[in-house]
């Protein structure tokens, strides 16, 4: 299965100002629905709080500090999977990751949640392709893939 990490992130690597934010800023929105509809998504419990609509059409898991990914991960029969977020929940699929896709968006906020703020290891990728956001030029989304050692 891939498990797909999908972000909108500030070119200097936030994901939020801060934990309580409503992220209004993300102007990718129709390509985030696009790709996960129909697929699960998977998100801390302090997301789901900030989450401005809801995610119909998408089987919506909700983890906590004490779920374990290996286990969340293995009670899926989907061929993809999307985390959506946000920082702690990335660091803790981080091991279990197959993609990237992360949205750069022309902002800097010079401090904020960052994308990983409790990575234990190096991740190695390769880039896939861009995808330009529909109506948003200059904006696009990259996708990489997670290159893991056999």
């Amino acid at each position: 299965m891939d498990v797909i990490l999908i972000a909108a992130i500030t070119v200097d690597g936030y994901i939020a100002r801060h934990s309580n934010e409503v992220v209004d800023w993300s102007l990718d929105l129709r390509l985030f629905r696009k790709q996960t509809m129909g697929y699960p998504v998977i998100m801390g419990s302090q997301t789901k709080k900030t989450l401005a609509m809801d995610l119909d059409g998408r089987e919506t898991i909700v983890v906590h500090r004490h779920n374990d990914p290996e286990i969340i991960l293995g009670k899926l029969h989907s061929e993809k999977c999307f985390v959506i977020g946000g920082g702690k929940t990335y660091s803790r699929f981080a091991p279990y990751l197959t993609h990237l896709f992360l949205t750069a968006h022309p902002l800097i906020f010079g401090g904020g949640v960052p994308l990983f703020p409790d990575l234990d290891k190096e991740m190695d990728l390769i880039f896939l392709q861009m995808i330009s956001v529909e109506g948003r030029e200059g904006l696009y989304q990259f996708q990489y893939k997670v290159n893991r050692p056999n």
